[in-house]
C-alpha cells in the first residue's frame, strides 16, 4: 500500500522527472523515445541533449519550485510574492520559458494586471505554462479540499495566462492530484471534476478526459492546456506503471517535457515515488535562474514536498 507521503513525493518528483526525461525531445516527432529506447527498463533514458544536461529539469519544474518555496516562506497564497519570484526568474535569462510567461513577466505591469492586459491585446493565452508548473502547489493545497484546491489552481494561473481554459485545466489538475493523493482513481473522479469546472470550459475538457479520447483526436498542438492534460491524463489511463507513463507520455512527440511533466505528477501521485526508476531520479537536477547558484536535486525536492505535505 502506497503512503500518502510517498505518493505526495511522487507527485514533485515525478513531475520532474518527466520534465526533464522529456526535455531533449520537444518537438521532436512521435515515437523518438521508444525509437531511441526500445526497451523499458535498460536504461540511459535521461540522455539529455537539445541544449539540456541529462537529468537536468527545464522551467516547468523551476517554476513548480518558485510557487512551493512561496506557499512555504509566506505560510500560504501570496500571489504578488509568486509574481515577484517569477519576474526575478525570468530576468535571470533561463534557458526556456514559454513565449506567453515571458511577455507577461517582462511587461512591467502590476501582479494583478499583467496577464489580463496581455490577454486583452494578443488573445491567446490557454498554453500549457500554469498547469505544467502546478504540482508543487497541488500538493500543498490537497489537504483542504475540492473547492480550496481548485481555487488555488486558477489564481496561481491567472498570474501569468489571461485565458479563463488556463486556470481551469489547472483547476482541474490540482483536484485531479487530491484524489490521487488519498488513493482514490482520478480517472474516475473526472465527472466530478467536470462538474466544479466553470461552465464555459466544461464542455471542451469534458472531450479531452474522456475515456475515449486519444491524443490523435486533438484539435491543438499540445502546447494547449487543454490536450496537454487530456494526453497526461490518456497516458495514466492506458499504462500500468510510473515508467510506462512517462514513456507514453513523450512518445506523442510536441511539447514533450511539459506533457511529461503534467503525466509524471499524475502518474507520481497515483504510484508514489517508490515506483519511479533510480536510474532517472539519480541524474535529477533543478538549477534555479535568479536565486544566486542554487541546484536542487533529489533529496532537495523530497524536502520540498515533505513540507509541502506537512502544510498549511
Amino acid at each position: 500500500m502506497t503512503s500518502p507521503e510517498d505518493r505526495a513525493l511522487g507527485t514533485v518528483i515525478g513531475s520532474a522527472v518527466g520534465d526533464a526525461l522529456g526535455a531533449p525531445f520537444e518537438f521532436g516527432p512521435e515515437g523518438a523515445f521508444s525509437a531511441r529506447f526500445p526497451a523499458p527498463g535498460a536504461g540511459g533514458e535521461m540522455c539529455g541533449g537539445g541544449g539540456w544536461d541529462p537529468g537536468e529539469a527545464t522551467d516547468d519544474t523551476q517554476m513548480a519550485v518558485l510557487v512551493g518555496e512561496s506557499l512555504l516562506e509566506c505560510d500560504g497564497l501570496e500571489l504578488p510574492d509568486v509574481f515577484r519570484r517569477f519576474r526575478r526568474w525570468a530576468a535571470a535569462d533561463p534557458k526556456d520559458i514559454g513565449l506567453q510567461t515571458e511577455a507577461v513577466l517582462g511587461s512591467g505591469d502590476p501582479w494583478d494586471l499583467a496577464a489580463a492586459l496581455h490577454f486583452q491585446v494578443s488573445r491567446r493565452a490557454a498554453g500549457n505554462g500554469a498547469l505544467m508548473r502546478a504540482a508543487t502547489s497541488a500538493v500543498y493545497f490537497a489537504g483542504l479540499g475540492r473547492d480550496v484546491t481548485m481555487d488555488a489552481g486558477r489564481r496561481l494561473a491567472a498570474l501569468t495566462h489571461g485565458d479563463r481554459a488556463a486556470w481551469e485545466g489547472t483547476a482541474a489538475f490540482h483536484e485531479l492530484v487530491r484524489v490521487a493523493l488519498t488513493g482514490d482513481d482520478p480517472p474516475a473522479a473526472v465527472p466530478d471534476t467536470l462538474e466544479a469546472l466553470h461552465p464555459d470550459h466544461r464542455s471542451r475538457y469534458a472531450t479531452v478526459l474522456a475515456p475515449g479520447w486519444h491524443p490523435d483526436l486533438a484539435t491543438e498542438f499540445n502546447g494547449a492546456v487543454w490536450p496537454c492534460l487530456g494526453s497526461a491524463l490518456w497516458a495514466l489511463r492506458t499504462t500500468s506503471s510510473y515508467e510506462d507513463a512517462a514513456r507514453a507520455a513523450i512518445d506523442l512527440g510536441g511539447d514533450t517535457d511539459t506533457v511529461a511533466a503534467v503525466t509524471g505528477g499524475l502518474a507520481g501521485a497515483v504510484y508514489g515515488a517508490s515506483a519511479i526508476p533510480g536510474r532517472w531520479t539519480a541524474p535529477l537536477h533543478v538549477p534555479l535562474p535568479g536565486c544566486g547558484d542554487r541546484v536542487l536535486r533529489y533529496d532537495d525536492l523530497a524536502e520540498l514536498a515533505q513540507r509541502l505535505t506537512g502544510a498549511p
